[in-house]
């Protein structure tokens, strides 16, 4: 191997002549010198050579002018390193198929649980409902929810997510029923109706506060939507006290529009008035 200190002492006393090229190996550069060693510039070029030398950090000089010998060491490290680590792999292997073989006798001891069951799908329209009530479209998420509520009619979060719709779309009735049928159904998370922000327009509503002091619930006597709508009266009361023919078949074309009677009923009092 070459040595920086004797590179540096010939290049300071005989670098003109190019002594410390060839010492590098370099013969075509210290012929050069060798050539035009009357001039004095050479032996200028010698001294900062020298000077070069003695300044280099040991590891770039060998990485420059000792590279072979570095390669060959480096091989030799690598093929000892590859042997270490091939005979390292074939015993972590061994050690690996013995704890294996462990693992396995054990889990043959050991008592098996019961498979558990497979998670049901989850409803298409819920996850739908959600991404249109995230994207603004609280009519479409609505419609949605509904059809959940077709295949799960008792599911908590859509009844609360049909609530915050309802708010939003400002339909208080609708939003007060879904609110209840989630608690009815389990919903405990009362603090979450009291801070949602899609609820804020239900809990200024003026029967809000007694609708809280129930638990959230409606009235005994109002536990539905449909028990909120009058009951259809009798065909006889509603055509009581109408002496004026037209306006009783007014009467009853309204009765009809709101379902209150049906096609053939209908029918059957148009009959008997124009009779």
């Amino acid at each position: 191997m070459k040595d920086k200190n004797v590179a540096g002492i010939l290049a300071l006393f005989l670098g003109g002549f190019g002594v410390h090229r060839f010492y590098l190996g370099q013969t075509g550069l210290g012929v050069f010198y060798l050539i035009f060693c009357w001039f004095p510039v050479m032996w200028i070029i010698g001294l900062i050579d020298a000077i070069v030398f003695f300044s280099m950090d040991k590891d770039n000089f060998d990485r420059k002018y000792n590279r072979q010998y570095l390669s060959s060491e480096k091989r030799r490290d690598t093929d000892f390193d590859r042997r270490n680590y091939q005979r390292k792999e074939r015993w972590e292997n061994r050690q690996a198929r013995r704890e294996d073989r462990h693992e396995r006798r054990y889990e043959q001891r050991r008592p098996q649980p019961a498979r558990q069951q497979a998670r049901p799908r989850q409803n298409p329209f819920k996850i739908s409902g959600v991404k249109k009530f995230k994207d603004y479209d609280y009519n479409g998420a609505i419609e949605d929810f509904n059809k959940a509520l077709d295949i799960e009619p008792n599911d908590v979060a859509t009844h609360f997510n049909l609530a915050c719709a309802y708010s939003l779309n400002e339909n208080i009735e609708k939003a007060f029923f879904h609110i209840d049928r989630a608690v009815a159904n389990g919903f405990n998370d009362f603090q979450r109706i009291k801070t949602h922000d899609a609820l804020a327009f239900l809990r200024i509503q003026e029967g809000f506060e007694a609708f809280e002091k129930n638990g959230f619930r409606l009235p005994a006597d109002k536990p539905s939507e449909q028990a909120e709508q009058p009951a259809p009266p009798a065909e006889e009361d509603a055509l009581e006290g109408q002496p004026d023919l037209l306006e009783q078949l007014r009467r009853l074309g309204e009765l009809r529009e709101k379902g209150l009677l049906t096609e053939e009923e209908f029918a059957l009092q148009k009959k008997k008035l124009l009779g």
